[in-house]
């Protein structure tokens, strides 16, 4: 009778153990939370049901680090504003938006009136973020094949400017 207790509770620590440890692995592997990001500005759009928190980004060695689970704006220039997201949380379903959705923007109404995907190494940041006569926003996230490094080959690039 010892010996089946004993066995027994082998069993159950081992799926307490189990279940302990799979909890750990799922929430360590998540991206970090909004929390930790400094919230500047609102971004909706309903056509994809995207309601996120923007936290500024500052350029810091020629690059712009792109929040986990929150948009990132850079405001690069006169009337243009670029908003990044990963494909993989926040700008999951920036794929599906099209030509005349609407986007919401610190309270402000924009229409898209591009989308397009660009391999990663055609893009020039010059050229993205140069000055508009029109109040623009440009949203841009990772699309085309997996890289190494959570990056892609292409981007999708969608342009929108305020009604």
């Amino acid at each position: 009778m010892e010996l089946k207790k004993h066995l027994d509770f082998r069993k159950v620590f081992a799926i307490l153990y189990s279940v302990i440890f799979a909890i750990y692995i799922i929430v360590g592997l998540q991206p970090a939370e909004a929390a930790n990001y400094k919230v500047d500005a609102k971004l909706e759009i309903p056509s994809i049901g995207l309601d996120s928190n923007v936290t500024a980004l500052a350029l810091e060695d020629h690059r712009l680090d792109t929040p986990d689970t929150i948009v990132g704006s850079y405001a690069g220039a006169k009337n243009k504003t670029l908003l990044i997201g990963h494909s993989t949380t926040v700008f999951s379903e920036l794929n599906k938006m099209r030509v005349g959705d609407t986007i919401v923007y610190n309270g402000k109404t924009y229409r898209v009136i591009s989308r397009i995907f660009k391999a990663k190494e055609e893009i020039r940041m010059t050229e993205l973020l140069r000055e508009e006569k029109n109040d623009t926003l440009v949203l841009m996230t990772c699309a085309g094949e997996l890289l190494e490094g959570s990056d892609a080959t292409h981007r999708l690039i969608v342009t929108a400017e305020r009604d």
